[in-house]
């Protein structure tokens, strides 16, 4: 059974660093691309970085990009995301995904058929 667990969320203020960490279980991981996306309040979910199974190959969302960096540890099974310089819209809940079969390019442009979705972790920027 495939597993994603986010966790890291939490409140903090503009301007704040926070680290979303996403461990798997149940799948291969190195065969995986890994994704965070974000779905804010009243909003559709979105892209905002992933990683894909090549080293080094790693895709942003434009609001994001200088700001947040996605790595992944094949050894522990997880994928990270370092948010730095956070900003009340990036206030959402971040999502993890995994996809065995699509890349983190196609991540980027749609979450549809995303296959592995983990609960969500709330984040919180206050101004």
């Amino acid at each position: 059974q495939v597993q994603l667990v986010e966790s890291g969320g939490g409140l903090v203020q503009a301007g704040d660093s926070l680290r979303l960490s996403c461990a798997a279980s149940g799948v291969t991981f190195g065969r995986y691309s890994m994704g965070w996306f974000r779905q804010p309040p009243g909003k559709e979910r979105a892209f905002v970085a992933g990683a894909s199974v090549i080293p080094g190959t790693i895709y942003y969302g434009d609001s994001v990009k200088g700001r947040f960096t996605i790595s992944r540890d094949n050894a522990k099974n997880t994928v990270y995301l370092q948010m730095n310089s956070l900003k009340p819209e990036d206030t959402a809940v971040y999502y993890c995904a995994a996809d065995l079969s699509a890349s983190a390019r196609a991540m980027s442009v749609s979450a549809d058929g995303v296959e592995y979705w983990g609960q969500g972790t709330q984040v919180t920027v206050s101004s």
